[in-house]
């Protein structure tokens, strides 16, 4: 592959290399090979159950141990809204109050979204909001025929000169009303909820991943509710941002795989999805990180549950950990015993559902020593995982790697071979789905940070098609942050309950139980 002097400085001005250039357009020749599942992770074969007396117990675990600690919870919180108006932007473009009533639009579109969105209007945490927005443009909405109100309350929501919800990043949208008509965003939320379960001494670490072109918004949102949310929750907020790190983005190809360029001859690099805020997490210093995807909020009123589920996580990871730290400091010692080995063999198998080679039995003892080190000395996440009720995204599998080796791992649908009917029938019988709720211990047995990267298996990055201007072009997603960013993580998949897994991936998800107030 040749670059001009041009395409040299750009690539150099982004923080990446000409070798890296070259083994993401190598990918993207070479095709990237679908995950190979050998089963779905199912309770009692890879994935934890839990009652409610363990469920307590653990929690009470980590509430012991945990003002010894670091901690921190890592939301990523990038980009705006966009997705989650899309049947809006659609409904304002295609509908013309004038021309027909919006019953007629909805019944002839067979529109469920927007029939749903119109039930619940007044439910909306920001239904105030856009009739003050439409009273400042002289609309009387209450005056209004239902398909001009229809057309008018959207219209206002997305209008670039009103409220423009759809270019603003997530966080910061009205999520919850309570008493008063108090407002609540999904950032506000994540505070609350931090000080639950990852607050040390009363104070609590959060870090948002973010849009850069959003900082201060967030800055003035935190200025907004910090001396409430203080006052409430009698916890002080460390609140940390960071981006998107430039030298993750990946670069476009076109459909003959060679490098796309703009209009003015220079190359195109585009965003290389969550997986590259692997960077991010790896920055943090810290013991345990709760990581949590920043829809996810629930209102008040279910929060200690959500909490004490959290908790119940940590607990598992903290009581993996010290048994896998005290058999990392038996392996170092000059000599250690044939049935320790065999002990220490079967706890990867049996708790860390790591699968030993079937030829560790022939192994000397110092290859068997090397090999268990490098097993357990390894990254631990606990990840919750709810029953599969049909939503789209990752689950839980057990994968075979190249050399036959199987390990648990979270798998999204796009990374599984739809025309091999054996991986489709496995797909299909999964029982869980993957929340993001994850509880990562990344510290070794010494107190020394892992590197991360180190954990990554880059084979599982995404090929997707995009246009730019018109034209069809190939992008490159970087291995998913919960997928393969940490293929090479020793891995626990715990059930947890639904109440745990309430995202607004659309609007109308704002008016399911979890986001309304019980009257």
């Amino acid at each position: 592959m040749s670059f001009t002097s041009n395409d040299t400085k750009q690539i150099a001005s982004k923080g990446l290399t000409i070798k890296a250039v070259e083994s993401q357009i190598s990918l993207f020749r070479s095709g990237i090979p679908f995950a190979n599942i050998a089963d779905a992770a199912t309770i009692g074969d890879g994935i934890i159950a839990l009652n409610g007396k363990l469920t307590q117990r653990l929690s009470a675990s980590f509430e012991s141990k945990k003002d010894k600690l670091k901690l921190v919870k890592f939301v990523p919180a990038s980009g705006a809204a966009t997705r989650m108006f899309k049947f809006l932007f659609q409904f304002i473009k295609d509908y013309d109050p004038k021309k027909e009533s919006i019953n007629a639009h909805i019944n002839k579109n067979k529109l469920r979204d927007m029939s749903l969105f119109l039930v619940g209007l007044e439910k909306f945490p920001f239904y105030n909001q856009v009739l003050e927005a439409l009273k400042i443009n002289d609309i009387e909405f209450h005056k209004l025929s239902a398909s001009h109100k229809a057309w008018h309350f959207a219209n206002a929501m997305l209008d670039e000169k009103q409220l423009n919800f759809g270019n603003y990043p997530k966080g910061l949208l009205p999520f919850h009303t309570y008493k008063n008509n108090i407002i609540s965003t999904a950032f506000e939320e994540h505070l609350y909820e931090a000080a639950l379960y990852a607050s040390v001494n009363n104070n609590a670490k959060l870090h948002f991943t973010i849009s850069e072109r959003f900082k201060d918004k967030f800055d003035e949102e935190f200025k907004r509710i910090e001396e409430s949310v203080e006052q409430n929750t009698g916890v002080a907020f460390d609140i940390s941002f960071s981006y998107q790190h430039e030298s993750t983005d990946t670069i476009a190809v076109t459909l003959k795989d060679t490098p796309f360029r703009e209009d003015d001859g220079s190359l195109l690099f585009r965003p290389s999805g969550h997986g590259a805020l692997l960077k991010n997490l790896n920055a943090l210093d810290a013991d345990i990180i709760f990581v949590k995807n920043i829809d996810n909020v629930v209102v008040k009123q279910y929060k200690e549950e959500v909490a004490n589920y959290k908790k119940a996580l940590a607990g598992i990871l903290l009581e993996l950990q010290e048994k896998t730290f005290h058999f990392l400091n038996i392996l170092d010692k000059e000599e250690v015993a044939e049935q320790q080995l065999t002990i220490i063999g079967e706890f990867l198998t049996r708790e860390l559902n790591v699968k030993i080679s079937m030829e560790f039995e022939k192994y000397s003892e110092k290859y068997k020593k090397d090999y268990l080190r490098e097993k357990l000395n390894r990254p631990i996440r606990v990840c919750g995982m709810v029953k599969n009720e049909g939503e789209p995204g990752g689950g839980p599998f057990w994968v075979k790697d190249q050399s036959w080796n199987q390990s648990l791992q979270i798998v999204e649908s796009a990374q599984i071979d739809a025309k091999n009917k054996v991986q489709k029938d496995i797909l299909k019988n999964a029982t869980h789905f993957n929340p993001v709720d994850l509880v990562c211990g990344v510290k070794n047995y010494k107190g020394e940070k892992f590197d991360l990267e180190n954990f990554v298996d880059h084979k599982t990055a995404f090929i997707t098609m995009k246009t730019k201007v018109g034209k069809d072009l190939k992008a490159l997603e970087l291995p998913g942050l919960w997928n393969g960013s940490m293929a090479y993580w020793n891995t626990l998949f715990v059930e947890v309950p639904i109440i745990t897994f309430n995202p607004v991936k659309t609007v109308n998800d704002l008016l399911k139980a979890p986001h309304q107030i019980k009257d």
